[in-house]
């Protein structure tokens, strides 16, 4: 099972052992933080509601409630789903804590009220993946339907995205698209990418949180 909580109050204090320790005391094998910091201020972000500084994602073949016990004493307020995860490009490994190189982008999507779930399901899997990666200096790409909400906050969220860019492309808009400086080309690829995320609602209404990436096993 993959847990993922998105928290909304300081973040850094999930990187420390004391953290890592209660969550592996669950039975989860894997760690992701995911934290709004110094490292991303100049990136673009924007949230329909209360700004998200940090997200843990959690691997584990065990309930799902002592964990989120854990992530509630550093946030009573966390949003936390159960997903399925799918990795059209999966991210290069890195050491247990150490910083991705990465702006590592999470999006947290929802689904249009006159959407029916599965037409939704299947534009943002099977058409958009595709013209996402396509037109866009990704170099790492994770989906996450939600299968479950675990909390009373967050059940508007249908499905949460990770894509990894070049630390340029916090400044750079042809590093983030993956134009190459052709002025045309980047265009093209934002033209084509707002028209993809329009037609399954993603061009509005939901978080993006620029963040920096760490990976524990335990």
């Amino acid at each position: 099972m993959k847990v993922i909580a998105a928290l909304h109050g300081p973040g850094p204090v999930l990187l420390e052992p004391t953290f890592r320790a209660e969550i592996a005391a669950t039975g989860a094998s894997r760690l992701q933080v995911n934290l709004d910091d110094d490292a991303v201020a100049a990136a673009m972000r924007f949230c329909p509601g209360t700004p998200i500084t940090a997200v843990a994602t959690v691997w584990t073949e065990h309930d799902a409630a002592g964990l989120l016990d854990v992530v509630r004493r550093h946030d009573p307020d966390a949003h936390a789903w159960s997903v399925e995860e799918r990795e059209p490009l999966v991210p290069p490994a890195v050491a247990d804590g150490e910083r991705a190189d990465a702006l590592a982008n999470l999006a947290f999507l929802r689904r249009p009220g006159a959407m029916p779930h599965a037409e939704w399901l299947s534009d943002w899997l099977d058409r958009h993946t595709q013209v996402a990666i396509d037109t866009q200096g990704t170099f790492g790409y994770v989906q996450n339907p939600v299968v479950e909400h675990l909390s009373a906050g967050g059940r508007d969220v249908a499905g949460i995205v990770e894509e990894l860019f070049p630390m340029a492309a916090m400044a750079d808009q042809h590093a983030f698209y993956g134009s190459g400086g052709d002025e045309e080309e980047l265009q093209r690829r934002f033209t084509t990418l707002m028209d993809s995320c329009a037609r399954f609602g993603a061009a509005e209404g939901l978080d993006l949180v620029p963040t920096s990436r760490y990976v524990y096993a335990l």
